[in-house]
């Protein structure tokens, strides 16, 4: 039997090589849901929609929330451009969105498909919103890959923070507490040698298919904020890393348990994702085993670059 996946996403340029990943892979996809986060929930249900159309797949996306739970809807057009996708002007998707929300959607799916894998490359309005109805899906989800956070390391979108968990950190702070099974991709993985250097990009671009050229077109506003931002040359793909981690959670190569907590109060740091790596606090949540804390969160620390680019390029031959 496949795998079982749902993806929520604020689909831009990295979550469509990501998506293309989940495409081109032997799993079912049940649904793909859209949230606001990089750009508008609309825009993002249409980039969503043209990244499967360009794999030649149609998948029920549901469109979810359309603002943070308490705040202001901040984009990361600065990153991605106006239309999250290069500002390309990429036509319109043939395929409409289902009527359904996607909290409703969510819901119903981990209910009617109990331990699939949710692979979160967004805000976590969404998921936020799903569990403060329903509960009792936590429980139920088999695995929760999480695109976000920065354990012990710099932000992105501040010295302190990922965006992902920045531009909803009270969402963030409820799912990191109620008890899903996370596996969390911070944004500290996709830097140094994860990035596309200029001669993998050409690489990518000399496979010839509408996906590659998709796939480096996209990203380009995106490579040269990445450049702008680190001073590294190439296309970083943070969520492409944690969808090669719900894909082959080996990916990983260094993995520790620990509570996390989210700061929401905090200017400063709002958003930061704080994590006891050494367990200066003597938390049961940073053991390594699970037992009964529904804090933890598995933390992946390190990343098999050469297994990830492979998976990245395979999607994209």
């Amino acid at each position: 039997m496949k795998p079982t996946f749902l993806i929520d996403t604020d689909t831009a340029s990295d979550d469509a090589v990501a998506l293309i990943m989940a495409f081109r892979a032997d799993i079912e996809i049940v649904a793909v849901t859209t949230v606001a986060g990089n750009v508008s929930v609309e825009q993002a249900t249409l980039n969503a929609l043209y990244t499967a159309q360009i794999c030649g797949r149609t998948v029920p996306t549901f469109q979810g929330a359309s603002k943070p739970l308490t705040r202001a809807h901040l984009d990361a057009s600065w990153f991605h451009g106006r239309d999250g996708m290069g500002d390309m002007n990429y036509p319109k998707p043939d395929q409409a969105p289902e009527t359904k929300h996607a909290v409703t959607a969510i819901i119903e799916a981990v209910h009617a498909h109990p331990g699939l894998t949710l692979v979160t490359l967004g805000p976590l309005t969404n998921i936020a919103l799903a569990l403060s109805q329903a509960p009792e899906i936590a429980e139920k989800v088999g695995r929760c890959v999480v695109m976000g956070g920065n354990p012990s390391c710099v932000g992105n979108v501040t010295p302190a923070a990922e965006y992902n968990i920045w531009v909803d950190p009270e969402a963030a702070r409820i799912v990191f507490r109620l008890g899903l099974p996370i596996e969390m991709v911070g944004w500290h993985v996709s830097r140094g040698d994860s990035v596309l250097s200029p001669g993998e990009i050409d690489t990518v671009l000399g496979f010839g298919t509408q996906r590659a050229k998709f796939a480096i077109e996209c990203n380009r506003i995106a490579r040269a904020a990445f450049k702008t931002q680190t001073g590294q040359n190439g296309i970083s793909l943070p969520d492409p890393t944690a969808m090669a981690v719900a894909l082959n959670k080996n990916i990983g190569t260094r993995w520790s348990k620990h509570r996390v907590e989210v700061e929401t109060l905090s200017e400063l740091t709002r958003g930061m994702t704080v994590v006891d790596e050494l367990n200066l606090t003597d938390d049961a949540n940073n053991q390594g085993v699970w037992g009964e804390q529904k804090h933890k969160a598995d933390i992946c620390w390190e990343l098999d670059v050469p297994g990830f680019k492979k998976m990245v390029f395979d999607a994209l031959k």
